[in-house]
């Protein structure tokens, strides 16, 4: 049985909420793998934090997409640890590049090569000004400290429950208010 207990308890989570994003983005250095990628050799045996690999496969198994977006010097050396980790091909989009832009061009690009809506989109990373930015997009974005975990996937999708709640609070007020003036003009 081994670990099967945090994708089963992923998938149980996961079933759980009513709304789920349509795209799950995750950064890479420590928030998928406890290092930086740019430390490492390509010829180094990476691995990633121990729930990371079963949430990506949970995820997945209930039909949420999962991009990346990273802001390594290092992309080369990034493809190839997802390569030997045998998750590359897991990932809808795949935005790796170095930024000075707290990660928004890599949302633009992820955005443009999906389709999907900021708001439609959860997001874990280890830096607050990445949270920060990519938040003021429209994207629930959680900041972890020690990799996503479960915990952290149960804060990411219940703030993105709460948020889509409000979204659809509003609209419907929206549209009531535009009737009362639309009727009383």
């Amino acid at each position: 049985m081994g670990d099967d207990w945090v994708k089963n308890g992923a998938m149980e989570m996961i079933s759980s909420f009513q709304v789920l994003p349509k795209l799950v983005v995750f950064d890479l250095d420590y928030t998928l793998w406890p290092f930086y990628c740019d430390c490492l050799s390509k010829n180094s045996m990476p691995s990633l934090f121990p729930h990371a690999k079963d949430i990506l496969y949970a995820l997945k198994d209930k039909g949420v997409d999962i991009a990346i977006a990273s802001r390594s010097p290092t992309p080369d050396i990034a493809n190839d640890f997802l390569e030997k980790l045998g998750i590359k091909s897991m990932f809808v989009a795949q935005e790796i590049f170095s930024s000075w832009t707290h990660k928004t061009d890599h949302f633009q690009k992820i955005k443009q090569r999906t389709g999907v809506q900021y708001n439609e989109m959860l997001f874990f990373d280890d830096e607050n000004r990445n949270i920060e930015a990519v938040s003021k997009m429209g994207v629930t974005s959680i900041l972890v400290d020690d990799g996503v975990d479960l915990g952290a996937l149960r804060q990411g999708l219940s703030k993105f429950s709460q948020n889509r709640s409000l979204l659809e609070k509003n609209k419907q007020r929206w549209r009531i208010f535009s009737q009362k003036s639309t009727s009383s003009g």
